[in-house]
């Protein structure tokens, strides 16, 4: 298999590998190895639990920095948000990371490239490989720059008070570049006193229901009907069904 060019990505993230051979394999999907040994003497698993855990760190550290006020709770539903899997996987799609992916020819036939799972894990592989890359010479300062650049958009979003990741841009925006099509949101229950009333909404793709979600608003609840839609919406199409 021929390798990628991974300039453009490398531009992207803004961080030049001294070992590119880091960055390789953290495209690496383990499918590969599985089909042809030869090509991929490893995989990122391994990149991906270290880079879990400097991304925890980091996006704690920024919003520790950035909201001095926030008390631990509300600092744990931030982080949480931003290192969710569709989080993730928004920012490896927008780096491009799926092309680059390195898989058996059986998992990029089953959509591979655009699960969400892989996605996000590939990212997180990335991020390792900048920190093994560079701590030698600056310790986390180079991670440490390229997640701050990554994240500092989502981070700036919550300053308002919880996340606010805007999954109903981000699924109107899948369904049109994929079908051509729109998503429409139904209230299925309002129930509780008016100070504490609790939505439940549902997300409806050609008239049927792709995800449903609660909260203490009725945008609250169709955002969060939008993050199980995206989700699910983009393993059926992963898995031909779509």
């Amino acid at each position: 298999m021929e390798p990628p060019n991974l300039t453009g990505l490398s531009e992207r993230i803004g961080y030049r590998f001294d070992d590119p051979a880091l960055l390789l394999l953290a495209l690496t999907h383990r499918s590969l190895a599985n089909e042809q040994p030869g090509e991929a003497p490893g995989n990122y698993e391994r990149l991906e639990f270290l880079g879990d855990a400097v991304l925890d760190f980091v996006v704690s550290d920024l919003l520790m920095e950035g909201f001095p006020d926030l008390p631990e709770g509300e600092l744990t539903k931030r982080r949480a948000a931003l290192v969710s899997e569709p989080h993730l996987a928004r920012l490896a799609g927008e780096l491009g990371l799926g092309p680059l992916l390195r898989m058996g020819r059986g998992e990029a036939a089953s959509g591979g490239r655009e699960k969400d799972s892989i996605l996000a894990d590939a990212l997180e592989a990335v991020v390792a490989a900048v920190y093994l890359d560079s701590r030698a010479r600056s310790g986390i300062g180079e991670v440490y720059r390229v997640v701050q650049a990554l994240f500092a958009p989502a981070i700036l979003a919550t300053a308002g008070g919880a996340p606010r990741l805007d999954f109903k841009t981000d699924l109107q925006e899948w369904v049109q570049r994929h079908f051509k099509d729109r998503i429409t949101y139904r209230i299925t229950r309002a129930e509780g006193p008016e100070h504490e009333k609790c939505f439940e909404s549902a997300a409806l793709f050609r008239g049927r229901e792709v995800g449903r979600g609660q909260g203490r608003s009725k945008k609250q609840a169709e955002q969060a009907a939008a993050q199980q839609a995206l989700h699910h919406l983009r393993e059926q199409r992963a898995g031909g069904k779509a």
